[in-house]
């Protein structure tokens, strides 16, 4: 009996400690329910072929180096599909190759003032040309170079004229005339009239009836103040009423003659306040007025020409002179405005390049107004707000033109 006791106490024992380890065992943990769904894998985009985006119209079947430009061929893909306005989709790898840079449309108001260039030119009102008034030889030069400086009623030259002569001893006959009969002195007149008429001045003619004695060489004077422009006689050259001597030109005022371009031609008119800065003169700026505007096109610069006329003390401004002029014109209206580099003009239209966004751009023909200051107005096809190519639009213009024509060619060929 005491045997069984002990061995039903052990069985007891046995049995607590493997109960013990079996609750002190870890319970794994229930594995987590997946709630959230696997990543989908973007679907891959087919390419048609890779091309040069310098020169487009060649394809080529596989990536690599471009064969004309040092730069990597791009991926043409097949959602890249020209819209109905003619437009085409960049990759934005390509965009950033191009440098292509945006601006946004706006509205303002031009300021009507041209900037722009002119030149000091002698003033045509103040060109005197010597001439004789008769024929004759020229026996003394006194100013014998052009561009010399000459005073009015400085000694040019001494010419023997055979005619002045004559006209001189006509003259003393009727003043000896005259002398003898005071009441008739007709003659003595009509003789004084045709040395004027020779060339003789009113001083030359009274040293003349003082001396009583004819001049065999008769003085030729400048009319003015000026410089030698032309010099068409030599010391014993023989001369006619038809023979230009001297040409003198007088600058004691000159011309500015600047040039307008043919769209800000209309702004200007005579009167215009205009500030001219000479770089031979610096620091000092000269004002004045639109004088004359020429009524003629350069048809090679596109160009029209005014005038503005400027006293000359001290004969600073020779002409030749570069000059920077500023024409002040009207005030304009408000406008929707560009800057003039997103405009392609190509002779019968105007194109500018609209960012749509995404990497798609349209050309837009645009009818364009004035332009000034880097701004060009835009009348028709673009509205404010909108997103316009500054720099790289002459390539995506070229893209889009032959991505329309080929569409264009492909649509003939389905045809039956």
């Amino acid at each position: 009996m005491p045997y069984r006791n002990a061995l039903l106490i052990l069985i007891a024992l046995i049995a607590a400690t493997t109960g013990g380890y079996y609750s002190r065992k870890p319970v794994p943990p229930e594995k987590p329910v997946a709630t959230a769904q696997a990543p989908v894998a973007p679907k891959e985009r087919k390419v048609l072929y890779w091309y040069d985006p310098m020169t487009p119209a060649s394809h080529f079947d596989k990536p690599g180096k471009s064969p004309f430009m040092d730069m990597d061929l791009v991926p043409k893909y097949a959602d890249e599909e020209t819209g109905a306005t003619g437009g085409v989709a960049v990759d934005s790898r390509t965009v950033q190759n191009l440098g292509v840079r945006t601006a946004t449309v706006e509205t303002g108001t031009l300021a009507k003032r041209i900037d722009t260039v002119g030149y000091v030119r002698p003033d045509e009102h103040r060109i005197e040309v010597v001439q004789p008034r008769a024929a004759g030889w020229v026996e003394k030069l006194h100013v014998r170079a052009v561009n010399d400086p000459v005073r009015r009623g400085q000694l040019l030259l001494e010419l023997y004229a055979p005619d002045i002569l004559a006209a001189q001893e006509e003259y003393l006959l009727t003043l000896k005339a005259a002398q003898r009969d005071p009441a008739d002195r007709t003659l003595e007149q009509a003789a004084m009239r045709r040395l004027s008429l020779l060339g003789l001045s009113e001083e030359q003619i009274r040293t003349l009836a003082t001396s009583g004695k004819t001049n065999r060489r008769v003085a030729v004077y400048a009319t003015s103040d000026g410089v030698v422009s032309e010099l068409g006689v030599r010391e014993g050259m023989a001369v006619t009423p038809s023979t230009p001597m001297f040409s003198l030109l007088d600058l004691s005022s000159v011309w500015i003659t600047a040039e307008v371009t043919e769209t800000q031609a209309s702004w200007v008119a005579p009167g215009a306040a205009v500030e001219i800065d000479v770089p031979a003169l610096p620091g000092r700026v000269l004002k004045g007025q639109v004088e004359f505007i020429y009524p003629q096109l350069n048809g090679t610069t596109r160009t029209l020409q005014v005038r503005v006329r400027l006293p000359n003390p001290g004969l600073k401004l020779k002409p030749g002179m570069y000059a920077r002029v500023s024409i002040r014109a009207a005030q304009g209206q408000q406008a929707v405005l560009v800057p003039t580099e997103a405009v392609i003009s190509t002779g019968t239209r105007s194109v500018v390049i609209v960012a749509e966004g995404s990497g798609r751009f349209s050309p837009i023909d645009v009818k364009i107004g004035s332009e000034a200051n880097g701004k060009t107005e835009i009348l028709e096809g673009l509205a404010p707000g909108q997103t316009v190519v500054i720099s790289g639009q002459f390539l995506i213009d070229s893209e889009a033109s032959l991505r329309g024509t080929l569409a264009r060619l492909q649509g003939a060929g389905d045809k039956p």
